[in-house]
């Protein structure tokens, strides 16, 4: 098949076009907290946070200042013993494991399914010990982990489970006995990035924590701000880790615009759906019935010895850029290498780091690129 030239350009994302669709809305938020000149706590901040809470049906929304605090944040907010127990998956960013290890606690790696990326629930109940103290649910790509799965074995255990909920906000999950809940909403505490990148992305760093729990809710909020529940009077140790006012004003307005970004991703993935379903070589990504996807990522898996990377270089050459969301599983990194981790000894996150490959997709990828895109990979297996 001989290809055409690609629509042009063709991005990962496209910030520069998402956002100049909102500049109106975003100067305006811009100048309102310019005038008011609090910075620091303003009042957009509890205004964002009433307002993704509601968006998430109703838990307590904690801004902070980034995801990787969000996640620190939760783990602190456990109160553990140095040396707890923290179960991670092994196909995931380093920014889980690394939250636990600044405390003092110790990584537990578990693998993950191979059809979803998520955590294997089975692997989750074989790694529990009297010294585990909580499980870390990562929702990779945007699609929920078996909520219903670890749930069950974080109540039957006594174990807390905390949700990373970056990849994945709007994305929601539905129990066998007919409740549905958004991801982040149904552990001890779900935790967030708005970094630019994610689906709800600031225009700088952020984070946000969830909980159901009202005295969770009051008790993280102190630990983001200094470990105070009034100026000068410091009940715990904590962290100066808030959302600048001006970053609450900037998610507002793209709060707003946040389902129809999760529809048009969505549209986008079910077009590579019908596209790729067949092509030699290549897994499209699975869906778990009882969760929404949100598309974070579209990611592939390309079959076969060194073929991913050859796939890779092809699409470059067409023009279209990809990304590998892992290519190092994280017991393979060298700061962790004190875990005791050996190659081999999760298979199915080492495998996945050879073989993944995520396309561009973002809300404003076109009919006729998402067309190119899959025409390409076509042509790759041909």
């Amino acid at each position: 098949m001989i290809l055409p030239a690609p629509p042009s350009p063709i991005l990962l994302l496209d910030l520069v076009a998402e956002h100049a669709a909102l500049q109106p809305a975003l100067n305006e938020a811009l100048q309102e907290v310019l005038t008011a000149a609090a910075f620091i706590q303003g009042p957009a901040v509890g205004q964002f946070a009433a307002e993704l809470g509601e968006y998430l049906g109703g838990p307590h929304v904690i801004p902070c200042a980034n995801g990787t605090d969000a996640l620190t944040l939760a783990l602190m907010s456990l109160r553990l013993p140095v040396g707890a127990e923290i179960i991670i998956p092994a196909f995931t960013y380093v920014a889980t494991l690394e939250a636990a290890a600044l405390l003092g606690l110790r990584p537990v790696l578990v693998d993950v399914r191979h059809d979803t990326f998520n955590i294997d629930p089975a692997a989750v109940e074989a790694a529990l010990t009297p010294r585990t103290g909580a499980i870390i649910a990562v929702h990779l790509f945007g699609q929920c982990a078996d909520l219903e799965a670890l749930r069950t074995i974080s109540t039957r255990h006594g174990v807390a489970l905390i949700e990373d909920n970056a990849q994945a906000i709007g994305a929601n999950f539905q129990f066998a006995g007919g409740e549905t809940a958004f991801a982040g909403a149904v552990g001890e505490v779900g935790t967030t990035s708005f970094f630019p990148s994610k689906n709800l992305g600031g225009l700088g760093d952020g984070g946000a924590l969830i909980t159901r729990a009202p005295a969770r809710a009051a008790l993280l909020r102190q630990l983001a701000n200094h470990g105070q529940s009034q100026k000068y009077h410091h009940q715990y140790i904590g962290l100066n880790s808030r959302l600048d006012t001006l970053q609450a004003a900037l998610l507002r307005v793209k709060l707003r615009q946040l389902p129809a970004n999760t529809a048009a991703r969505q549209a986008v993935a079910a077009r590579y759906d019908a596209a790729l379903a067949a092509v030699p070589g290549i897994a499209i990504p699975a869906r778990d019935p009882r969760s929404s996807h949100v598309f974070h990522q579209y990611t592939i898996q390309v079959e076969g010895p060194g073929r991913r990377d050859e796939l890779q270089l092809f699409l470059r050459k067409c023009g279209v850029p990809t990304m590998i969301y892992y290519p190092l599983p994280v017991h393979a990194q060298p700061a962790y290498a004190y875990l005791g981790y050996r190659a081999g000894q999760f298979p199915v996150a080492e495998a996945l780091c050879g073989a993944v490959l995520s396309l561009p997709i973002h809300p404003l990828l076109t009919t006729e690129q998402a067309d190119y895109i899959s025409a390409s990979i076509q042509s790759f297996s041909e």
